[in-house]
């Protein structure tokens, strides 16, 4: 792993295992998010979600509100995907002012994040193409002659994405008490409603 790490902080992309798909991660930097947009085809306009070991991790990004760790503890780790407001502005493609945090789940990718610190946690594949669920075998995919993606071992379930979430407050609401699902995947739109409903 030590060895992944260090050309991950050097720029280069990587695929590692999460509770669902390969993810291809970077670093956070302008010049390894060019590279991963070129390696994916995917548009500028197209923001990728962040991926973190922990709510510790993910504060040095990101604004937490007190009732957020009560929230992310109702569901399975992994399962949900929060957009918070950005510490500072990020790249535009990460999401600038609002930025979208995954904790994630599997515990290699977990030991590999808190090497790294944060990486992008889209999924790896060309976009618009199918995932593969095996992680050598989708940096293989992507990887070319003058570009050879890295990778973490690892197979991965497949199957539904996890749910992304606008937490309130970057939520425009006038009474900026209300949450959204944008995407509903592993957790269902209902349940997450309903923990809200029981908060407020």
């Amino acid at each position: 792993m030590d060895k992944v790490v260090e050309g991950v902080l050097k720029g280069n992309c990587v695929v590692y295992p999460t509770s669902t798909l390969p993810a291809l991660g970077c670093i956070l930097t302008s010049k390894s998010l060019d590279n991963l947009y070129n390696i994916k085809k995917r548009p500028n306009n197209m923001i990728v979600s962040i991926g973190v070991s922990n709510l510790q991790q993910a504060s040095e990004l990101v604004h937490l509100t007190n009732d957020l760790e009560d929230f992310l503890s109702a569901f399975p780790e992994g399962s949900v995907t929060i957009i918070l407001p950005a510490k500072k502005p990020l790249d535009k493609r990460l999401g600038g002012e609002k930025i979208a945090i995954r904790i994630l789940a599997n515990p290699v990718a977990k030991e590999f994040i808190e090497k790294t610190g944060p990486l992008t946690a889209t999924s790896a594949n060309i976009s618009g193409f199918e995932p593969l669920k095996d992680c050598e075998m989708a940096a293989k995919t992507l990887s070319s002659l003058e570009n050879e993606i890295l990778f973490l071992s690892g197979t991965c379930s497949g199957g539904t994405p996890s749910t992304l979430i606008a937490w309130y407050t970057v939520c425009k609401s006038p009474n900026g008490n209300e949450i959204e699902v944008l995407r509903e995947g592993l957790v269902k739109e209902k349940e997450v409603l309903e923990w809200w409903k029981k908060r407020i």
